[in-house]
């Protein structure tokens, strides 16, 4: 019984309330910016996001003891955004304004000239 109690209190202190992570998010501008930070926001334990338009970083803080990365990529992906090998399905990414087509080679070179 004393043995099930320290592996469950080491578990409990192991997860960080104030984890921090970055990973890359495809997107081409401030409307997408928006749509990533907000899905994130909503995943509940999300402290915080914020989303590099021109690097496509996504800077997290978020209660691991509530959420954990992966939730917070599928978040995003279901919003129509690619995270690394997480694709969002074509019908939700085909749903995006025309200017948030990060797959479109001449809306992301549209976005560089900006």
């Amino acid at each position: 019984m004393i043995a099930v109690l320290l592996v469950m209190s080491t578990m409990a202190f192991s997860q960080n309330k104030n984890e921090r992570v970055a990973f890359e998010v495809d997107g081409v501008c401030g409307m997408c910016k928006d749509r990533i930070e907000k899905a994130c926001i909503k995943t509940k334990g999300v402290k915080s996001a914020v989303w590099n338009v021109k690097s496509h970083e996504l800077k997290l803080i978020f209660d691991a003891r509530k959420t954990n990365v992966e939730t917070i990529k599928k978040s995003v992906v279901a919003v129509g955004h690619d995270v690394g090998e997480l694709i969002a399905k074509d019908e939700v990414y085909n749903n995006l304004d025309e200017c948030c087509k990060y797959r479109d080679e001449q809306v992301v070179r549209d976005h560089i000239k900006q």
